[in-house]
This record gives C-alpha cells, structure tokens and sequence, in this order.
C-alpha cells in the first residue's frame, strides 16, 4: 500500500493529488492508495482519501504501508523513515499557494543528499519515476537511522548552510 500524507496546515496541495491520479490512469500505479488531503480542493479519483486523521491513524496507515509520499515535514518524513518506509518526498510551493515559504526544498533536499528519500522534482514531474526505482530497486536509498534525535536538525542545519 502507499500512504500520501500533507500534513493539516491550511494549504492544499491540489497539484499533488491530480499527479497521482494522472499516474493511476496512465497505468503507472495500480497498488492500493490511501491519501491524507488536509485542506486540499481537488478529489482524487482512484484512491482513498480523507481529509484528516488522527495521529493513531496516521501511525497505522504507515505502518501498513510500503511507500510514504509525504510533503516536506522532517516530521512525517522521519516517522516513515523510523519505521523502514521507503519515502518519496514532494515538495510544497508557494507560489502554486502550498505554504508561506519554500523551506519545504531544503528540508527534502537534506533528506535526499544523504539517500534516505527520493525526493520528486519542484513540479512533480518525474514522480512516476520515482516510484519505478522503488519497485525495481534502484531507487539508491540508504536505511535511516535515528540514534541522536538532534541528528535530523544538524543534517538539514549542516546542508543548508553548504548550499544556501
């Protein structure tokens, strides 16, 4: 099962949704999907979704998940991760109205420079391609692994800091 889930802050993330849609019509998903929506206006077609859930919920679904697709949250991202996920990272804008500000890019980049998530491109054009490297295992993640909980704080501190 694949999880997708964009966090509950009042910002949609419309874009996301009907890119997921476009890959189940395409023929390029076909595995049973649940999506978190938050805020977002568009419906998906051709997988669960809920606007909302409970935290108890949230762990549960990914737990039962294969793949997480989450929005750029060191939060939701580090929980899939505890848990052996594979991690897609897509990345809210905001000049589509996603957040306030784009820190989303660097959070996800940190992620994605130390091979713990694949992270899709800004317009969530090669996100199809994403997930064909995770099902013929080439997507070249590495296991993560959370011994300091300050560690995901200096990795995202220590990127930012090389490359803005």
């Amino acid at each position: 099962m694949i999880f997708v889930t964009v966090g509950s802050r009042n910002y949609p993330f419309d874009r996301l949704f009907k890119k997921l849609d476009e890959l189940y019509e395409k023929g390029e998903l076909t595995e049973p999907m649940f999506a978190q929506t938050g805020t977002s206006a568009y419906i998906p077609k051709n997988f669960q979704h809920k606007d909302f859930i409970t935290q108890e919920e949230f762990l549960e679904k990914i737990k039962e998940s294969d793949i997480v697709v989450s929005h750029g949250a060191s939060g939701s991202i580090m929980k899939a991760l505890n848990e052996g996920k594979k991690v897609i990272a897509v990345t809210r804008l905001a000049k589509y109205g996603e957040h306030i500000n784009d820190h989303q890019i660097q959070n996800n980049e940190a992620f994605s420079s130390n091979h713990y998530v694949l992270m899709a491109d800004l317009e969530l054009k090669d996100l199809g391609e994403c997930f064909r490297k995770i099902y013929d295992g080439t997507d070249g993640t590495v296991p993560w692994e959370n011994k300091d909980p300050m560690s995901i704080v200096n990795m995202i501190d220590n990127f930012i800091q090389e490359n803005w």
